[in-house]
C-alpha cells in the first residue's frame, strides 16, 4: 500500500519548529506562530497598510480579527477559521472579523508548511492549531484579568468576550484586558501541545450555523476581488494567446494596427523563464477596453511547436499504447499476487473507462495586478497557492522570491484553477516593460483555452471473482497527465511501492480504496504526450473524480456478474479487515445512511427508472471524508438521461458550520453531476476547441435535480467537505442508468448517444 506524502498528513504537525507567542503589541493582543525568516524584510520595506498577526489579533476596542492563511473562494473558510478560534477563545461572534493573509511564510499552513488551499484539507488540517490558538488566547486573557482584578485565575469564566469573577462580581471585557496591558503570557511549543481543549459536548460555537463573516461585505460591494483592484497610475493588459495550448513560440509581432488604438502603450512578448506560458503576447493600454482592442489588432505569427497537430484522439491513443506496455508506469498499490489470482478465478471481467478534458471556468476570470515599488514586487490577485505563485512571479520578474509581496484577494471561484500563477506572468512582465502598475484580465476565451485543465484519462480495470462471486483480484491501470509533477515540487510526489521512483499520487488517489480485496494492483502511468500538450491542473476532486468513476462502476459490474445486489455487495467488501479497519466501517455507515434516506430497495420504480449507488473515501485515503450517493434516474428510449434525485450522505467527523457543510455537499454533488453528464473539452490541432459557455456547457439551473443530504457528525476529527461529493455522483448515475435500462456506459460525460448504443448492445 502506498504511503501518502508525509508533509500532508495531519498527524505530522511539528509545533517544535515554531514558537507560539502571546503578548501585547501596538495593535493589541497578538497570537500565532513566529514567522519564518525571509519575506519579512520585504514586507518591512513596503508601506505599512496591513500589520500582520499570525492567526489573530484582538484590538483595544475588543474586536478579534482572524488572519486566514487560506484562499476564500466562496467556501467561507475564513469564517470557519474564525469560528474555530472563537470556540476556544470565548469571544462573542459579533466581535469576530477576518483578514486574508499575505505570502509571509509565518502564515504557512501548520501541517503543510506552505500556503496552499486544496484537497479539502483546510478545516481538517487547521482545526487543532486554530483551537489551540484560541485556547491560548483565553488563558492569556484570563491571567491578565486575574492580575488586573486581583482575583485567582482559576475562579474566572470567559464567555461572550467577557472575563468574569462570580464571587466578587467583577468583570473585564476583552477590550479592558488588552488596554490594561496585563495579557503577557507566552507559551512554549510543549505548553501549547499540552493545552486541554474542549470536548464536543462542551462546544457552544462549533456545530452552530452562525452568520458567515464575509457575506455582508460581499453583498454590499466592499469585498475586494482581484478584478476590483485599482492602483494610482495603473494601466491594463490584455493577453493574446496562441492557437496551440503549449509549446508555441512567437516569431514576429506587427503593432502597426494596434498603434492606431487610442491609449495603446506597448505590446510585450512574454519571455517566461518559468515556462508557465509559451507564445503569449500582452497588449498594454490606458483602459481595459483599449487593451482588448489593441490585442485584437496585433498581428502575431507563431511557430506552433511540437504539439500543433495533437488532438484528444491522439492523446487517448497514446494512453492506450502506454497501458499496453508491461514496463509502463509505477505501482501505487501492489498487494498479493494479482496475476496468479486472476489465473484461478472462476470469472474474469475487463473494462475500459475514460474521462475527457474538463475546464474550471470560475465566474471571475483569471486576473492579476503587478506593481514594482523599488526592489519590491507587489502582486494583487486571488490565489490558492501563494508559496508557489510568489516564486513564479519572482521568476517572471527575474528577482529573488523574498522581494515579492502577495496581496491576497477574495476569489470569485477557484476550484483548483487558482493553484496556478499564469495570470501573474503577463502582469509582471508588462509592468516591468512599461514601468507602471499593470492589471491583466483574461477574457473568457483566454481563460478556457489556456486553463490548466483536468486531464483526459484512460483506465483499464481487470477483476477476478471466485465461484461464490467473491472479488479475489483487481488490477487497475490509470493513464493521465501528471498535474502535480508539473509543479516541480518533490515533496508533493509519493514513492512508488515498486521502488521505480516517485509518482504523482494525485492522479491515482481513490484507487487505494477501503474494500477488502486480497490481490490488488494499481499502476500509475504518465501520458507524457498529454502532459506536454495539455498541461493539467487540479480540478475540484482531483484524481478521485476519475478513479472512483472506474472503481465504483467496476464494483457494480462485478456485482452484476456475481448476481448480487450492488449495495449489499459493497457492504460485504467493507468488512474492515486489516489495513481497512476503521475506514471501511465509516464508509459502510454512510452507504447505509444514503440508502435509507433514498429508500433504496424499498420501492418499485416505473419502467425506465432506476437507482444506483456509489461510496467513496475522498479526498485521499489518509485524509478521507466518507461519502455515499444514491442516484435516481429516468432513461428515455432515446437514451436521454434525467436525474430525478441525488441522495448524498457524508461523515464529516466534527461539523463546524452545519449550513455551510450542506451547501458545500450540495454544490459538490451538482458539480459531479455537471461533469457526469454535460462537461467536455476537446483538443484539436494542439488547441482547446471550446472557448465559451456556448461550447462548454456546464449544468444549467433548469437541469437541477432534487438533492437530499445527510450529514453524519460523530465527534471524530473534522474532515473536508468541498470535494468528496464530486467524486461519488458520476458512478452512482452510471450505475443507476444500468439498473434503469441495462445500458452500461464507461465514458464521461455520459451522452444520450452512448446510452442508446449501450442499450442496443
Amino acid at each position: 500500500m502506498n504511503k501518502h506524502v508525509k508533509t500532508i498528513t495531519p498527524e505530522t504537525s511539528d509545533l517544535s519548529r515554531r514558537s507560539f507567542l502571546v503578548g501585547t503589541a501596538a495593535t493589541g493582543l497578538v497570537l500565532g506562530y513566529a514567522g519564518v525568516p525571509g519575506i519579512g524584510e520585504a514586507l518591512a520595506a513596503a508601506p505599512a497598510n496591513f500589520e500582520p498577526s499570525v492567526w489573530y489579533a484582538i484590538s483595544p476596542d475588543g474586536l478579534v480579527t482572524v488572519t486566514c492563511g487560506k484562499a476564500d473562494m466562496g467556501q467561507h473558510i475564513a469564517s470557519t477559521m474564525a469560528q474555530i478560534v472563537c470556540e476556544e477563545l470565548g469571544a462573542k461572534w459579533s466581535d469576530m472579523r477576518v483578514n486574508l493573509a499575505s505570502n509571509d511564510p509565518k502564515f504557512n499552513d501548520p501541517v503543510l508548511g506552505a500556503q496552499i488551499t486544496g484537497g479539502s484539507w483546510s478545516t481538517m488540517m487547521n482545526f487543532d492549531a486554530m483551537s489551540r490558538a484560541g485556547a491560548a488566547g483565553r488563558m492569556a486573557l484570563t491571567e491578565g484579568a486575574a492580575t488586573a482584578m486581583g482575583v485567582p485565575a482559576s475562579e474566572l469564566v470567559v464567555r461572550d468576550s467577557v472575563v468574569s469573577h462570580a464571587k466578587s462580581k467583577k468583570q473585564m471585557s476583552f477590550a479592558d484586558v488588552v488596554k490594561s496591558g496585563k495579557a503577557t503570557k507566552t507559551f512554549t511549543p510543549d505548553e501549547l501541545k499540552a493545552i486541554k481543549l474542549k470536548t464536543p459536548d462542551q462546544y457552544t460555537m462549533i456545530g452552530v450555523s452562525v452568520p458567515q463573516l464575509d457575506i455582508p461585505s460581499k453583498t454590499n460591494g466592499t469585498a475586494k476581488y482581484g478584478i476590483d483592484v485599482m492602483i494610482p497610475g495603473m494601466v491594463y493588459g490584455a493577453v493574446v494567446t496562441p492557437p496551440v495550448r503549449y509549446g508555441t513560440t512567437v516569431k514576429s509581432v506587427d503593432e502597426s494596427d494596434a498603434k492606431k488604438v487610442p491609449g495603446f502603450i506597448k505590446a510585450v512578448t512574454l519571455d517566461d523563464k518559468t515556462q508557465t506560458t509559451t507564445g503569449w503576447v500582452v497588449a498594454v493600454a490606458n483602459t481595459y477596453a483599449n487593451a482588448k482592442k489593441a490585442a485584437a489588432a496585433l498581428k502575431v505569427s507563431y511557430d506552433g511547436g511540437p504539439n500543433a497537430k495533437l488532438s484528444s484522439e491522439s492523446l487517448l491513443d497514446e494512453a492506450k499504447r502506454l497501458q499496453g506496455l508491461d514496463d509502463s508506469g509505477q505501482f501505487f498499490v501492489k498487494d498479493g499476487d494479482v496475476g496468479a489470482a486472476l489465473g484461478t478465478a472462476a470469472k474474469v471481467l475487463e473494462a475500459e473507462y475514460t474521462t475527457s478534458i474538463n475546464i474550471h471556468a470560475p465566474m471571475e476570470p483569471m486576473n492579476a495586478t503587478a506593481e514594482f515599488k523599488g526592489d519590491i514586487l507587489h502582486i494583487y490577485s486571488g490565489n490558492q497557492f501563494a508559496t508557489r505563485s510568489g516564486a513564479i512571479a519572482a521568476g517572471a520578474a527575474g528577482i529573488d522570491p523574498k522581494f515579492v509581496v502577495m496581496h491576497q484577494m477574495w476569489l470569485g471561484g477557484g476550484f483548483g484553477r487558482r493553484l496556478d500563477a499564469d495570470m501573474m506572468v503577463p502582469a509582471v512582465q508588462a509592468a516591468k516593460a512599461v514601468g507602471k502598475p499593470v492589471k491583466v484580465i483574461y477574457t473568457r476565451e483566454n481563460d478556457m483555452t489556456m486553463d490548466f485543465s483536468r486531464p483526459l484519462t484512460y483506465q483499464k480495470v481487470k477483476a477476478g471473482i471466485d465461484g461464490d462471486g467473491k472479488l479475489i483480484a483487481l488490477s487497475h491501470d490509470v493513464v493521465s497527465a501528471w498535474p502535480t509533477q508539473r509543479w516541480g515540487i518533490p515533496d508533493f510526489l509519493s514513492p512508488s511501492v515498486d521502488k521505480k521512483g516517485p509518482l504523482d499520487a494525485f492522479t491515482v488517489n481513490g484507487s487505494d480504496f477501503f474494500y477488502t480485496v486480497p490481490n490488488h494492483n494499481v499502476r500509475a502511468i504518465k501520458n507524457e504526450m498529454a502532459h506536454n500538450a495539455t498541461p493539467s491542473g487540479q480540478l475540484r476532486s482531483v484524481a478521485p473524480g476519475w478513479t472512483f468513476w472506474a472503481v465504483e462502476s467496476m464494483i457494480d459490474e462485478i456485482a452484476a456478474a456475481a448476481g448480487k445486489d450492488p449495495a449489499q455487495y459493497r457492504i460485504s467488501l467493507l468488512d474492515g479487515a486489516g489495513k481497512n479497519d476503521g475506514g471501511a466501517q465509516r464508509l459502510r455507515n454512510t452507504l447505509l445512511a444514503a440508502m435509507g434516506l433514498a429508500g433504496y430497495g424499498t420501492k418499485k420504480l416505473p419502467k425506465g427508472e432506476g437507482m444506483g449507488v456509489a461510496c467513496v473515501s475522498s479526498q485521499e485515503r489518509a485524509t478521507a471524508s466518507w461519502t455515499a450517493c444514491v442516484a435516481h434516474v429516468a432513461v428515455a428510449p432515446s437514451g436521454e438521461v434525467t436525474v430525478k434525485k441525488l441522495t448524498v450522505a457524508t461523515d464529516v467527523g466534527t461539523q463546524v458550520h452545519p449550513d455551510n457543510i450542506r451547501a458545500q455537499v450540495e454544490g459538490a454533488a451538482l458539480w459531479g453531476l455537471s461533469l457526469a453528464l454535460y462537461e467536455k473539452a476537446t483538443l484539436k490541432d494542439g488547441g482547446i476547441e471550446q472557448t465559451n459557455f456556448d461550447g462548454y456547457t456546464p449544468l444549467r439551473m433548469s437541469q437541477m435535480p432534487e438533492v437530499a443530504v445527510a450529514v453524519i457528525a460523530n465527534g471524530e476529527k473534522a474532515t473536508g467537505v468541498g470535494e468528496p461529493a464530486v467524486t461519488v455522483v458520476a458512478p452512482a448515475i452510471g450505475n443507476a442508468i444500468f439498473n434503469a435500462s441495462g445500458a452500461r456506459v464507461r465514458a464521461l460525460p455520459i451522452t444520450a448517444e452512448a446510452v442508446k448504443g449501450a442499450m442496443k448492445a
